[in-house]
């Protein structure tokens, strides 16, 4: 029976183990986000042969900040050593259309267990923890399947399967709080400098370019919920719920913006160092759009 805890569940990445699959299954467009254009299943020319990325040190500099957005939730290296037992898409090239088709999929499972891990620790949840614990273990059991099951896997029939959990765990963690229902809310650029959103439910809302800066985010539900470029400086997100790396990338902060542990501060945020050189933990979206925030948040 697998943890709850994201590392111990494979879920934070490791592009170590990983045959750079966001760089090359993926593809993006010339943007603010990415300096060039890059088809679905073509490798990115930044690529190294060992899938080390050439420019990981100045992705932002050279024009690819879509870049230090993605977030794989930790699909990469499982789809690159388990479904595929560490065979790359160079070694095999026969394998490698299905491998990217796979790694999609993947992602989602990936990012269903982020969600379930971290409801099995909120106590307020405890009265659905065993079926939190089922789904868990069923959502666990299905990345582990074959490569030809994986590709025909019906993802969005079992999201829908594990939705209502999520949203009952969402409404036992943030009852009593009072807060605000702006689900699905067009908050594009809105002023909220220094606003009490404790417990409110933000879930699929828009706040790309918001002013967040000072705001209370404490106990809100933030799944589905687009940061793109939202200004987060000295905002409190310490016990947000269901928020992703992916977000936080995608947001601005500063080392004064407080976020949940198992997330980690980016390092593009202001005042804070660029990360020193190691493996790309990070790649292109879908055309047109910054990674990691790829389609319009899912309204659940």
């Amino acid at each position: 029976m697998p943890g709850t805890n994201p590392r111990e569940l494979g879920l934070a990445a490791d592009c170590e183990s990983c045959f750079g699959l966001c760089c090359v299954a993926l593809p993006f467009s010339a943007s603010a986000d990415f300096a060039t254009d890059k088809d679905a299943g073509q490798p990115c020319h930044n690529l190294r042969e060992d899938f080390r990325c050439s420019i990981h040190q100045q992705l932002r500099p050279r024009g690819y900040p879509g870049c230090t957005v993605f977030d794989c939730f930790g699909a990469g290296q499982k789809v690159s050593q388990t479904t595929f037992d560490g065979t790359s898409w160079r070694q095999g090239p026969g394998t490698a259309r299905q491998m990217y088709a796979v790694f999609a999929v993947m992602r989602q499972l990936h990012e269903l267990l982020w969600y379930l891990a971290e409801a099995l620790t909120l106590e307020p949840a405890e009265p659905v923890h065993a079926e939190l614990r089922r789904a868990l273990d069923e959502t666990e059991r299905l990345s582990r399947e074959s490569a030809d099951v994986l590709e025909k896997l019906d993802v969005s029939a079992h999201r829908a399967e594990v939705n209502p959990l999520l949203l009952r765990t969402s409404e036992l963690v943030r009852a009593g709080g009072k807060g605000k229902d702006r689900r699905g809310a067009d908050l594009i650029g809105a002023r909220l400098k220094g606003a009490d959103l404790r417990a409110a439910d933000l879930r699929g809302a828009y706040l790309i370019g918001a002013d967040l800066r000072g705001a209370d985010l404490r106990r809100a539900d933030l799944i589905g919920a687009d940061l793109r470029g939202a200004e987060l400086a000295g905002a409190d997100l310490t016990d947000a719920i269901f928020l992703t790396q992916a977000q936080v990338n995608a947001a601005r902060g500063d080392a004064a913006t407080r976020i949940p542990a198992a997330l980690t501060r980016p390092p593009h945020w202001a005042g804070l160092p660029e990360p020193r050189d190691r493996r790309p933990g990070s790649g292109p979206g879908t055309r047109g759009r910054p990674a990691g925030t790829a389609r319009r948040p899912r309204r659940r």
